[in-house]
């Protein structure tokens, strides 16, 4: 392990090397180890000691290192070096779990502190000299690409409900083969904890895992253990999000999640608790005049006038699954156009109006429509100038026009 160490970044292995100099106990822990041995890239850098989290804040700050108190309560503090965060966390014991939320203990004892965690290739660590400290057969577990709980699956769900999503987001990108038995098994019999699970913890982990690999396998076996309807018991089409992955389309998580759950966009976003941002994508892909790779000049205008590119390509890759089911040029050059062009903005505003001579009133908003209208009819071609003469027109014709 020495030597993936020291193939990290520069700045990441000077970090340490400080970070070890101050916490020579220090290990690194979960992802970072899990990944350093399966040679992936490494994202968060997380460590552990059994030094209690005041006396890791008091060290780092007498040391001049940045220390920004992230979960105190959960014995975590942040140390923060050339701009890059180190997540230190106390070992730690669960004195007591309901599901949701643990209270835990500091321990120095670092296979209590393992035992703790969700799965055996998430419960290593490597200290400073590169020694891997496995407990539970997480190193054999990772190379034969096996993700299995530490001690009893059902304990370990019981712990914390969340795990059962994790699992399958880790089997997705870690697993080979058949999923474990004994997990599969605890996660049909303890699912029903899902239940007491925020919306917002559910929607964190549901969009890694739509936006991770294998994603239409990982929910068939999510499907085939009841999971499935647990997160969205209105129903979803495995086969219609097939037809989307098979037309080349982002990994766009809720543009995955439009097109698998049956469920009306607005009950989504309630359940899921979606961002504003989100809740306007989904609807978009969902519902709203229909590109066409046929379409000409002014019928693409005509929808950029209306709509953002983004929500007009997002739509177009659920029409692209509907009807094709599989890669084209045609769209590919449709969506590469919708984008590159500047959207069309209808000239005029309500004061224009006042200005020719109408009186304020609900009148102006209707004859706005009727420019607009008028606009839109010929391509939104028409600048200020052919509008207010268009308007003019309209004024001097009177209520009947």
């Amino acid at each position: 392990m020495a030597d993936r160490l020291a193939a990290l970044p520069p700045d990441v292995r000077c970090g340490l090397a400080r970070l070890w100099a101050l916490l020579p106990d220090a290990r690194l822990v979960g992802g970072v180890v899990r990944d350093l041995l399966a040679g992936r890239a490494v994202a968060d850098i997380d460590m552990a000691t059994p030094e209690p989290p005041e006396r890791v804040q008091a060290i780092l700050a007498a040391a001049g290192v940045k220390v920004v108190a992230t979960g105190l309560a959960h014995g975590t503090v942040t140390a923060v070096i050339d701009g890059r965060p180190y997540e230190i966390t106390t070992l730690r014991r669960d004195e007591r779990t309901d599901g949701r939320h643990a209270v835990v203990a500091w321990t120095a004892d670092w296979q209590e502190d393992a035992a703790r965690r969700d799965f055996t290739i998430n419960a290593m660590s490597c200290d400073r000299d590169g020694v891997v400290h496995d407990y539970f057969g997480g190193r054999v577990d990772l190379a034969a690409g096996r993700v299995r709980f530490v001690g009893d699956a059902s304990a370990r769900i019981r712990e914390d409900a969340l795990r059962v999503l994790r699992f399958f987001r880790f089997h997705a990108r870690y697993g080979r083969g058949v999923p474990d038995a004994a997990a599969m098994a605890a996660i049909g019999a303890c699912r029903d904890g899902l239940a007491r699970l925020s919306a917002e913890r559910v929607w964190s982990e549901l969009r890694r895992i739509l936006a991770g690999p294998a994603v239409v396998a990982t929910l068939a076996l999510m499907d085939e253990s009841g999971v499935l309807a647990c997160l969205l018991p209105e129903g979803c089409d495995l086969p219609a999000l097939e037809r989307l992955i098979a037309t080349g389309a982002p990994d766009d998580p809720v543009l995955r999640l439009a097109v698998l759950a049956r469920a009306a966009p607005d009950m989504l976003a309630g359940r899921l608790r979606l961002s504003r941002a989100e809740t306007a994508a989904l609807a978009a892909v969902r519902s709203g005049a229909p590109p066409d790779p046929a379409m000409d000049e002014d019928g693409r205008r005509r929808l950029l006038a209306d709509e953002p590119a983004q929500a007009l390509v997002g739509r177009s890759w659920r029409l692209q699954a509907e009807r094709l089911g599989a890669r084209s040029a045609a769209w590919d050059a449709l969506r590469a156009d919708l984008l590159a062009r500047a959207r069309p903005v209808f000239p005029l505003a309500g004061r224009d109006l006042v200005e020719a001579g109408m009186t304020p009133g609900p009148q102006v908003g209707q004859v706005l429509a009727q420019v607009r209208g008028w606009w839109h009819a010929g391509g939104c071609r028409a600048g200020r100038r052919e509008c207010l003469a268009y308007l003019e027109r309209l004024v001097a014709a009177g209520p009947a026009a």
